[in-house]
This record gives C-alpha cells, structure tokens and sequence, in this order.
C-alpha cells in the first residue's frame, strides 16, 4: 500500500471525510484531494500534521511500523539537507541571474557608446 492509499485508509478508518482533512490542515479540498490521489508529493511537515489529524505516529503513516527511530531520524535529517541544499540552489541562481543581468546591462552600454562614437 502506497502513502496516500494509507492516509484515505486511515482518514476512512477515522470517519473523516476529506472536507474535514482539508479544513485541519488549512488546505483546499482539491488540494487535499491531491495529497489522497497522489498527485502531491506533501513534504514532512504535512505529513506530520496528516499523522497528528489522524492521531497516528508519523512512522505508521509513512509505513515504517518496524522501522527503528533511527530509520525515522534518518529520513528527518535527510529532509532537513535537502531543504538547505534546496536554499542554497536558490541562493546561487539569484547570484547568477544577478550576473546576467549586471552582464545585459553592459553590453547594451557597450553598443550604445559604439552607435554614439560611429563604430
């Protein structure tokens, strides 16, 4: 069984409907309805507010029941890297847009003073 198969079992099993999901997690209904069909990916941090709704452990939720804290704890601390990787992407695509545009700016300086001199 696939994660959101799990979560619409254990919404089902809670006599939730996917309204009252959506309303506790502060999301549309289609959007929680995304979560449910697979088509959204929800980062750990939903996954511990679908966990709580459902008062389920997070390692239930995920399908990890014999997984060990470690298991857990591993998947946490590669989340968290993956969030600063994921900063620190966004940071240096900003530098190099910065670049470009700095870049842009000169040569149509350049060609500007080429056309003014007659070049």
């Amino acid at each position: 069984m696939n994660l959101s198969e799990r979560i619409r079992q254990l919404r089902q099993q809670k006599g939730l409907s996917q309204e009252n999901m959506a309303d506790g997690l502060g999301l549309s209904t289609s959007a929680y309805g995304d979560i449910e069909r697979g088509r959204t990916e929800p980062p750990l941090s939903r996954l511990e507010s679908v966990a709580a709704l459902l008062e389920v452990p997070l390692p239930t939720l995920l399908g990890l029941e014999n997984a060990s804290l470690s298991e857990t704890e591993w998947l946490r601390r590669d989340n968290e890297a993956l969030r600063h990787e994921n900063a620190r992407l966004h940071q240096e695509i900003g530098q190099w847009k910065s670049k470009f545009h700095e870049w842009v700016r000169t040569e149509i300086a350049r060609k500007a003073e080429r056309e003014r001199i007659g070049f």
